[in-house]
Order: structure tokens, then sequence, then C-alpha cells
């Protein structure tokens, strides 16, 4: 019988079994610097070869353009910066993106504002999604980056990536996109999706934390972010984790090989939460969808907080929100338009491959029970 109870799979998820036993030869056994040209040395880099097959194969591109980092935050950083460097040569200066991008996202393009460059924030559509249309209406002739996440990590919903993407290449303008959230969970075509830059991260899909990816197009010239040894081609420097590089490598291809079973369990376990708490929960609103993994729900006129902290005393663990941001309210909430009632009593429920029925069943009894058991907070 488990202990608790954890719904919070896009905040991140547990290591699988099979990616921890992936991690230990490098830990103990075969421990040498993948730069190091002897034998031990090269049994190493024969890890990172091998890895970067791996998720190569999952995302159909070659492995020569997979730099690993150490995150998906890194991975977004460099695309940006890398992209707009580009953009400066050609004397374009100009990114669109989205409201609802992560902070990985939103704060470089900050950064990128303060130097001189000029960036469209396009705001989604109650649904949550951005459409081709609107990416085609904020592209101008200075545009040199169009940037829009896979799938959001805090409402599930799905952007149109693949037309969006045909639409850049059309205008001769690069294309990026945050997949953290969609790796595991929706099938990733690097080619087919008309992509060249995308950022993952290993921990979401059952993986090790600290170990992230960036692929870009093999005619794309990266800035490199940290300046030192000649590792990862000399695009990032520093010596590589193995022992993560290994097992990020094992999460990749295990998660594209149970991705169709996996997802079609938790597009069923969403609908089972959908269909209790509508019938149970009065006044429960359900928050956009799309991504099998993630319920983004609200009890208006209750506060997430307090929820939260009632869930949590019967050791069931949810967000409110992304758990990269500190309290404040969801600025992707706020992006598509929802009253502040409905933000501030907003739940993110997220499930894994480990998620069961019988978590769904407590989760929903715990907030039938929330509902009754607590005041509505005034506003």
């Amino acid at each position: 019988m488990k202990q608790f109870i954890y719904a919070d799979n896009a905040a991140t998820t547990k290591m699988s079994d099979v990616a921890v036993k992936a991690m230990l030869p490098y830990l103990q056994e075969i421990y040498a610097n993948a730069s190091s040209v002897h034998l031990l040395g090269q049994r190493s880099a024969a890890a990172l070869f091998s890895a970067r097959q791996q998720v190569a194969q999952v995302l159909n591109c070659a492995p020569k353009e997979l730099f690993f980092t150490s995150g998906g935050n890194e991975a977004d950083n460099q695309a940006l910066i890398s992209a707009a460097a580009i953009g400066k040569k050609q004397g374009k200066c100009h990114i669109v993106s989205t409201a609802m991008e992560h902070h990985a996202i939103l704060h470089t393009l900050e950064a990128l504002e303060a130097e001189g460059f000029t960036v469209t924030l396009l705001r989604p559509q109650t649904d949550g999604i951005v459409t081709a249309a609107q990416v085609a209406e904020a592209i101008t002739d200075t545009t040199c980056l169009v940037s829009v996440m896979y799938a959001n990590n805090e409402t599930g919903a799905i952007q149109p990536i693949r037309e969006i993407g045909a639409l850049c290449r059309k205008r001769g303008v690069l294309f990026h996109t945050d997949a953290v959230q969609a790796a595991g969970h929706l099938t990733i075509d690097v080619q087919r999706d008309n992509i060249d830059m995308l950022s993952l991260s290993a921990h979401k899909f059952h993986g090790p934390k600290g170990i992230g990816l960036l692929f870009a197009k093999s005619n794309i010239q990266l800035t490199s972010l940290i300046r030192g040894g000649g590792q990862e081609r000399g695009i990032r420097a520093g010596t590589e984790p193995t022992p993560q590089i290994a097992a990020f490598g094992v999460a990749a291809e295990i998660a594209s090989a149970k991705m169709a079973e996996a997802t079609k369990t938790m597009a069923e376990l969403r609908t089972h939460a959908i269909d209790r708490l509508t019938a149970e929960v009065e006044g429960v609103t359900v928050i956009g969808g799309g991504a099998p993994h993630i319920l983004s729900i609200s009890l208006p006129g209750y506060r997430s907080e307090v929820l939260m902290n009632f869930l949590e005393a019967r050791e069931i663990y949810t967000s409110k929100s992304s758990a990269c941001k500190k309290g404040g309210r969801s600025h992707v909430l706020e992006a598509i338009g929802l009253p502040s009632n409905v933000i501030d009593g907003a739940l993110r429920i997220s499930f894994s491959r480990y998620t069961t029925r019988e978590d769904v069943d407590a989760l929903c009894d715990a907030l039938r029970d929330a509902k009754h058991s607590l005041f509505p907070s005034l506003h």
C-alpha cells in the first residue's frame, strides 16, 4: 500500500527503476571522465554516444544535433540567446513568443529586450491555444525567432506546433519549442513538426534531475553559455555527467516505447477524475486541457493553498501552478483571461504512468470532502 499519493508529476516524476539501474555503473565502476583518452574514459564516452543515439531515435534527428545541458532552463536560455545572436548579425532583432511560456523563456526575453531586442508576446485564447494565424500576424521582416511551448505546464494545452513550424519555415524564421512537458506524453518528430530547436528535461519522464537537452538543426550556430573545455563539441563546456546522461537515454527510450499505453491510461484517469469531480464537487471548473497527464481545475471562492494543505493532511500532493513559480498568481491563467477567483482557487493535478485509479479516487474523495469541510475564502 502506498504511503502517499503523488499527483504533481508535471513538477517532476520519480525515477524509474530502469533509469536508476542505468546510472549505477557510471557512479562506481565506469566512473572515468568521458573526455579521457584511456580505455575507461572511452567506455564512459560510449555511454554518451549511446544515449545520444537513443534520444535521436525518439526525436527523429541526427545524434550530432543533440547537446546535453543541465536541464530545460539552460536549453531554453541557449536556444533563445543563440537565435538572437544569429538574428542580430542579420539585422533582425524581433522575437515572437507567448505570454504563457515558462519563466526560462520569459526571463530570457526580458534580458534580450534590455539588449535592444523587441518582443511580441501573444496572448492565448480562452482554451489556452495560440494559433498559427496569430503567429503569422506577429511575424515581421525583422523577426529572427518564434518560440512557442509545445504543451503548457499548467493547463496542458497543446499548441499547433507543426502548423506554426511550417509557417516559420516558409517565412525564413527560426522556430524553437519548449517541449519539456510534451516529452514522454506526446509523439515528437522534429522533422515532421518543422522544429529548428527544442528543449527537453529528463526528470519529466522518469529520468534524473539535473540533465536536459537542446536539439538544434545542424545548420544553426549555437552560442556557448559556459566557457571552458571542448565538451559537447565545443558548445557546452564542463565534464559531462555520464550517469545522468546514460539514464536520460534509457528514460527517453522507455517513455517512447510505453507512450501509447501510458497516455491512454492517463487520459482515462483524467476523464474519470473530471466525471467524478463535476458530479460530486459543486462549482468545480475544469481549466484548459489537451495533454493527457495534466488536469487543471478550480474551486472558485476557495484558496489554492488551503485546498493543497487539506489534501496534504491526507498525504495527497498537488500544486497550484508551476513548481518553478514561488508565490503570486499564475501568469498562465492570467494570460488566458480567467477571473481572479478562478485563478486563486486553481489546482494542477498531474499524472504519470505509475498513477492508479485508486489514487484518482482518493484524490476525488478528498476534494469532495474539502468542499464540505472548508469555508470559501473571502475575496
